[in-house]
């Protein structure tokens, strides 16, 4: 009978430590998944903004174009992960190119969680520098003017 109560003796703190242990890994896990998810879902949404704004300048940019404005309305989620986040344009400067590099960075409200895109544009496309702008904004869109040899980008809501 000896070797019984001392096997209790040792699993019943075993068994109490776990059940403290699993849910604190669990919830470890969980946490490590949604962190993983809203990086992604916030990369790609920086990424698919990009593509955006490279097609429409290179549309605006052929020379079928004459001058004129061109709007796209742009498919973003207005929150991630339940978040609303901040769009931020800017130029890239030390480029050893004369092409014109945009940087798109999406930034989280509240966190510190960001994406940043690099998209490549001609030499005759401008933006106001450090353009900024939030996702809840409803039929956000994308506008490219174009006059004589220029284009210009910009963003406008409905």
């Amino acid at each position: 009978m000896p070797q019984i109560s001392i096997e209790y003796m040792i699993m019943i703190p075993v068994l109490i430590l776990q059940i403290f242990i699993f849910p604190l890994t669990a919830s470890v896990i969980m946490n490590s998944y949604a962190d993983s998810r809203m990086t992604i879902e916030i990369q790609e949404t920086a990424g698919n903004m990009g593509s955006s704004i490279q097609q429409l300048y290179y549309t605006m940019n052929h020379a079928s174009m004459s001058n004129g404005s061109m709007k796209i309305t742009l498919d973003t989620p207005p929150q991630i992960e339940g978040r609303a986040y901040t769009t931020t344009l800017t130029h890239v400067t030390g480029v050893d190119t004369s092409y014109k590099v945009m940087n798109v960075t999406l930034k989280l409200i509240g966190i510190k969680d960001q994406a940043s895109t690099l998209v490549t544009l001609g030499q005759n496309v401008d933006w106001k520098e450090g353009l900024a702008f939030n996702s809840t904004a409803h039929s956000f869109s994308l506008i490219a003017n174009k006059t004589a040899n220029s284009i210009w980008l910009s963003f406008g809501g409905t």
